[in-house]
Parts: C-alpha cells; sequence; structure tokens
C-alpha cells in the first residue's frame, strides 16, 4: 500500500507543484515551454502532462524508499536534494538523448535551472504528500521501531 501511496503522492507533487514552478518561469519568460501540456506523447498519444504525472508518480516511490526513515529537517532537505537533482540528472542525461535533444539542455543555465527547480518543487510537494498519506511522523515511527527492537535484544 505504501508503495501505492508513493507513487500517487509523486504523481499529485507533478500536477501541483512541479507544473506550478514550470508556470512561473514561464510566465517571468525564462523558458518558453508551457506548464500542463497536452499534446499527445507517443507511443499511445498520452497527453504530456499525464505522461511527466506517470514519470513522478514512478520516481515516487525510490523517493519514499530513501526518506522514510528520517525525520524532521532531514526528511525535508533529503525529498529537495533528490528531488532537485535525481530526476534532473536522468532528464538531461538519458530522456534528453533518446528524444534527439541536447545532452543536459545543450549547457543552457536557464534549463538547468528550470530543471532543479521544477524537480526540487516536486520532491517537496512529494515529501508533502507522503507527510499525509502515509504518516506525519513516518520518520520518526521508523526510528522509533528500529530503537524498540534494538531493546529487545
Amino acid at each position: 500500500m505504501r508503495i501505492f501511496l508513493s507513487f500517487l503522492s509523486g504523481f499529485l507533487a507533478t500536477l501541483l507543484f512541479h507544473q506550478p514552478v514550470l508556470w512561473l518561469f514561464n510566465l517571468a519568460g525564462i523558458i518558453s515551454r508551457a506548464p500542463y501540456a497536452m499534446e499527445g506523447t507517443p507511443p499511445f498519444g498520452v497527453p504530456a502532462v499525464i505522461s511527466l504525472a506517470f514519470w513522478g508518480g514512478i520516481w515516487g516511490i525510490p523517493l519514499w524508499l530513501l526518506i522514510r526513515r528520517w525525520a524532521g529537517g532531514k526528511y525535508w532537505l533529503g525529498a529537495l536534494l533528490f528531488g532537485a537533482i535525481a530526476p534532473t540528472l536522468v532528464a538531461g542525461l538519458v530522456v534528453a538523448p533518446l528524444k534527439g535533444l541536447p545532452v543536459a539542455g545543450g549547457g543552457d543555465p536557464s534549463i538547468i535551472l528550470m530543471g532543479l527547480a521544477v524537480n526540487a518543487a516536486w520532491g517537496v510537494g512529494t515529501a508533502l504528500f507522503l507527510w499525509f498519506l502515509i504518516g506525519r511522523n513516518a520518520g520518526a515511527e521508523s526510528s522509533r521501531t528500529n530503537l524498540d527492537a534494538s531493546h529487545r535484544l
């Protein structure tokens, strides 16, 4: 159930955190890419934003596996850094070349900054949804469980 909730958290965070930050970059004129893109993606013609949200859900699973035992600032900072770094690296170094686009946005600082920012927002948003859906004390509970187990030894 927690894996599904991790997926759901990442999916929702794409729609409610990632895309609004993308909208801000577009509004500021930093990028021309519009949020909530509805053009179909190959091979099934799924709207681009839904495809992106699906992959956000997939990324939500390793994010949860990483931060689930952390509490407080470490939980939130871990989500922010994972979000900013992991999906941005994969998008820039793997996905872009597969789509025939320049590696790492061709080194364009605005594209790199945009990737880091929208994905950091996604990471924090995913952590927030996880916090509500799985438990506000998820990290602390894991620590307590580990502590209780060590006292039984």
